[in-house]
């Protein structure tokens, strides 16, 4: 067994979010790995969070994940220009008998939306969006989070495409913007945690 399924096996997915899971593959939506979940889980949970954003839903498999590690009474608020994947999400959440207070999906490009959200309103934000759009975003996400939170981001090791130089592609090339731009940053402290296909994370310094 590798340690990837290893890590996979030990992280024990409950079952809504494995039904979930088997939703988003019908839909065609990536969803993050049940380490990666975990993972996300735990992060929440160290950080008392009470306010989360997630940008790209995972038709509800990191929603769920996300939602297991905050406060009983956290929001969640949930970003998707895909339709169809935040009706899985809305599904995945209904069958998992979460309270419709506790998360908010709205329909719409992050672009659009992160603009629109508080200052320092947020204890954690998770993106599993497109590569290219993530050194746009990072000035609206270092604003919405508050002090002492967490920036995690899903996919950083890019099927090892960002580790081999010689790949240059788009969503590479767009990683390592992001790394680099983190690195240049001495407000915030960076790390690549090596679960599922990589967590970025970024806490301030």
């Amino acid at each position: 067994m590798s340690t990837v399924s290893f890590a996979d096996l030990v992280a024990d997915e409950p079952e809504p979010i494995a039904s979930a899971r088997a939703h988003a593959a019908e839909v065609g939506c990536p969803a993050i790995a049940p380490a990666v979940g975990t993972t996300l889980a735990a992060l929440s949970t160290a950080v008392n969070a009470r306010a989360v954003v997630e940008i790209g839903t995972g038709a509800g498999v990191s929603t769920l994940w996300l939602l297991a590690g905050m406060r009983p009474d956290g929001v969640l608020t949930s970003v998707d220009s895909d339709g169809e994947y935040q009706r899985a999400a809305r599904a995945a959440l209904n069958d998992a008998e979460i309270p419709t207070q506790r998360a908010r999906l709205i329909n719409g490009s992050a672009a659009d939306v992160l603009p629109r959200l508080a200052d320092g309103g947020y204890d954690l934000v998770f993106c599993d969006a497109a590569p290219g759009e993530y050194p746009d975003y990072l000035p609206h996400l270092r604003r919405v989070l508050r002090s002492g939170g967490i920036l995690a981001w899903h996919g950083v090791l890019w099927r090892d495409r960002v580790a081999d130089q010689s790949a240059r592609d788009a969503d590479t090339v767009a990683w390592r913007d992001l790394l680099a731009a983190l690195k240049a940053e001495k407000t915030v402290r960076p790390a690549v945690l090596p679960v599922g296909d990589g967590l970025l994370i970024a806490v301030p310094a």
